[in-house]
């Protein structure tokens, strides 16, 4: 059998965990000297308050070797082989720490660590990706060669209502989190060879903004492909959340249009109130 993990990072909900049978790698969440899992221990709604309460941003750090040679190695006593799933390695030591496990378990062979050069549904979307071919019998190196025609592929972007974060975190500069907040600024973050960067700023209520920033989506979103695009957010107003997903309808695009809320590494890096469409252009 092939197993698929993914570190927390992949944000894909409770259901579609399930759904597709994958197992999940906590990263770590760090509130001054409290340790804690993402996605087991806290939720993104108490690290907000942490957060704002503290005036400061929670560190985040990989799991550890332990963890995850502990949460490998029944799948290869068992004979399994395993493809797993990390955050971009530019942003992250749990890829090196996932490829260190493999090492301990002497199953470098049978572990298949992808670097997914991406972060929250942009890996998401590679996992279901592989999740379903893996249902369908194909190979580990088949799934591994698909997933990485795959990756540059994959369209990962979001729409930061505060700067808040970003500026405690060391991400952007004291004037530009000023004037945000009085401009009402939300810059457009995508992902690009495993990196974050921000390439346009939009002003005005986040409702507008969401829609301006899913327009200038459109061409890629047409041509995208059609089996599931990404909704994912990290505390919004449902009626923001239903905008997008009303617009994403009236393109009559996708088979499935999927809202996934940020777990608590991603949320503790962007805030609360961001949005992201996420999917994978057209090949």
């Amino acid at each position: 059998m092939i197993k698929i993990i993914s570190d927390s990072t992949c944000d894909l909900s409770k259901e579609l965990i399930e759904k597709y049978d994958i197992t999940i790698l906590p990263l770590h969440i760090h509130l001054d000297e409290e340790e804690y899992q993402d996605g087991v221990t806290i939720t993104p709604d108490e690290i907000y308050t942490w957060a704002d309460a503290n005036n400061t941003t929670p560190k985040t750090s990989a799991a550890s070797m332990v963890e995850a040679t502990e949460l490998f190695e029944p799948y290869i006593k068992n004979g399994d082989e395993i493809i797993a799933f990390s955050i971009s390695s530019t942003m992250s030591a749990n890829n090196n720490v996932m490829r260190l496990a493999a090492e301990d378990l002497e199953a470098e062979d049978t572990i298949h660590v992808i670097d997914s050069a991406n972060l929250s549904t942009g890996i998401g979307l590679l996992v279901i990706e592989a999740a379903i071919m893996a249902k369908e019998g194909h190979t580990a190196d088949e799934i591994v060669a698909r997933i990485e025609e795959l990756k540059p592929l994959v369209s990962a972007s979001f729409v930061v209502d505060t700067l808040t974060y970003l500026h405690r975190g060391g991400r952007c500069s004291s004037v530009a989190a000023l004037a945000g907040g009085a401009l009402k600024l939300h810059p457009k973050i995508v992902v690009e060879d495993g990196k974050m960067a921000a390439n346009k700023k939009y002003r005005g209520k986040m409702n507008s903004v969401i829609l301006s920033y899913a327009k200038d989506l459109e061409e890629d979103l047409k041509m995208a492909k059609k089996d599931r695009v990404f909704i994912t957010h990290s505390g919004c107003e449902d009626s923001i959340i239903n905008e997008m997903r009303n617009y994403l309808e009236s393109l009559e695009k996708f088979d499935e249009i999927l809202v996934t809320r940020a777990g608590g590494v991603i949320s503790s890096h962007c805030g609360p109130g961001t949005l992201g469409i996420l999917f994978i252009k057209g090949e």
